[in-house]
């Protein structure tokens, strides 16, 4: 019996993700652990792998395909002695109405997201509607080829009398949506650079408006900053944020890190500023555990293990892989794990354990020469600290005014869960342990 495949849930937050890349094609054989495909989910883009043996019958959702819905079949498995046409065919047709729902549920959007497109069938016109009516045929352009557009596209452009060989399709692999027909005039074409030819769009003109009247090019969102703008937006608007800045001298901390990288240097070890900015959080949160907590409506979770997320800048967005145990790990074991994580988030390639969960988070902007900033918390934790840009600056050393490498560290605080006092105490513990990083290595 033919064996569909789905689109998996990779992570416990996602709800669809985007087909980014098919890494076989129809007629492979499959393996169990065989990486299929590349899948942007709510996090990260991770590798697919099979679950089952066979042969790969027929792909029903394309690469590039964007909102594609858990649960949905992608592909089609011939298992061992099947006839690989006949699995194909077995692929279920609902796809396209459940197309034309999602196309009618966002009347007022903009762009229409790119939706899974259904294998195409021999009889196309039999495709129908929300109210039960049947969508136009599908029309050929010039050469005889099948234009791809949606069903509703079809339907408002027969209504329109909109030539849909004009028409520029913004939807996976060229296909004509929704939206496309909307914006598009009768006997018009609209202007070329479509998905299909490669060649970029022109800049938008924007519409009239106060000072909004400048040109621009619309992006699409990925799943990944989708998530990072809600996530974010939600924890200004629900935690009470409070913030708390000291100024940390760094000298000592710069002399230790070039001593301890002079002796871990044989073992191919080489300590960076961060790495030892995250043992300091980690043992700070050790000393005041009021700070290592996470706010549950009724209760509030206190955590008896230092799990430090750390802020890395990945080209789908900002991601926080996590250091776990970090107040019991010796500064060699941190730095080697987030050299790792650092490169497996740059490379998309995390997986959700690497990423999920933490009690308290550290973003570091100073290698970008950042003075001082405010983080916003990452939810459900409930604090983070913002580290800035160590720099030369005028200040007191035993009395005197002399110059030393200081640097400015915010810690932003759920005050629901932490309340001040307890917050300055972090700081200071934080502030202590890297003027006196002996501590760090205890």
């Amino acid at each position: 019996m033919p064996t569909p495949i789905k689109m998996p849930a990779l992570s416990p937050t996602m709800e669809e993700g985007t087909l980014a890349k098919w890494l076989v094609k129809p007629g492979d054989t499959i393996s169990a652990g065989d990486i299929m495909a590349e899948i942007e989910t709510d996090k990260a883009t991770m590798e697919f792998e099979a679950v089952d043996e066979g042969t790969l019958a027929s792909i029903e959702v394309e690469e590039g395909s964007e909102g594609v819905k858990v649960g949905t079949v992608i592909a089609m498995l011939a298992e061992e002695g099947e006839d690989v046409e006949e699995a194909a065919k077995a692929a279920p047709s609902g796809d396209a109405k459940a197309e034309e729902k999602q196309d009618a549920a966002k009347p007022e959007a903009k762009s229409e997201p790119a939706k899974a497109e259904p294998r195409e069938s021999a009889e196309p016109a039999r495709a129908t509607e929300d109210d039960g009516t049947k969508a136009p045929a599908a029309p050929k352009d010039d050469s005889g080829a099948r234009i791809k557009a949606s069903p509703l596209a079809r339907r408002i452009a027969e209504q329109k009398g909109i030539d849909l060989s004009a028409v520029t399709g913004s939807g996976p692999n060229g296909r004509i949506v929704k939206a496309d027909v909307e914006s598009a005039k009768p006997g018009e074409a609209p202007a070329k650079g479509s998905a299909e030819s490669g060649a970029p769009a022109p800049a938008k003109a924007a519409t009239q408006g106060g000072d909004l009247d400048a040109p621009y090019e619309a992006q699409k969102l990925n799943n990944v900053r989708k998530v990072i703008a809600r996530r974010l937006t939600e924890a200004k608007q629900t935690i009470p944020h409070i913030y708390l800045t000291v100024d940390v001298r760094l000298d000592a901390l710069l002399k230790l890190r070039g001593e301890l990288n002079k002796s871990l240097e044989a073992d191919g070890v080489k300590l960076s500023v961060n790495d030892l900015l995250i043992k300091a959080l980690a043992r700070a949160l050790q000393r005041v555990p009021a700070c290592n907590v996470s706010f549950q409506g009724d209760e509030l979770y206190q955590y008896t293990r230092e799990d430090i997320s750390v802020a890395v800048a990945a080209p789908s967005g900002l991601i926080t892989p996590i250091i776990r145990d970090a107040g019991k790990k010796g500064l060699a074991q941190i730095s080697t794990e987030m050299k790792e994580l650092a490169g497996k988030a740059k490379d998309g390639k995390l997986q959700p354990h690497e990423y999920q969960g933490g009690t308290a988070s550290l973003s570091n902007l100073g290698m970008f020469g950042t003075k001082q900033f405010d983080a916003v918390i990452n939810p459900p934790q409930a604090m983070i600290l913002a580290v800035g840009a160590g720099e030369q600056r005028p200040h007191v050393i035993d009395g005197a005014l002399g110059v030393a490498t200081v640097m400015s560290a915010t810690g932003s605080f759920d005050h629901r869960a932490i309340d001040g006092a307890d917050g300055a105490q972090l700081m200071e513990a934080f502030r202590q342990l890297c003027e006196n990083p002996m501590g760090l290595v205890v």
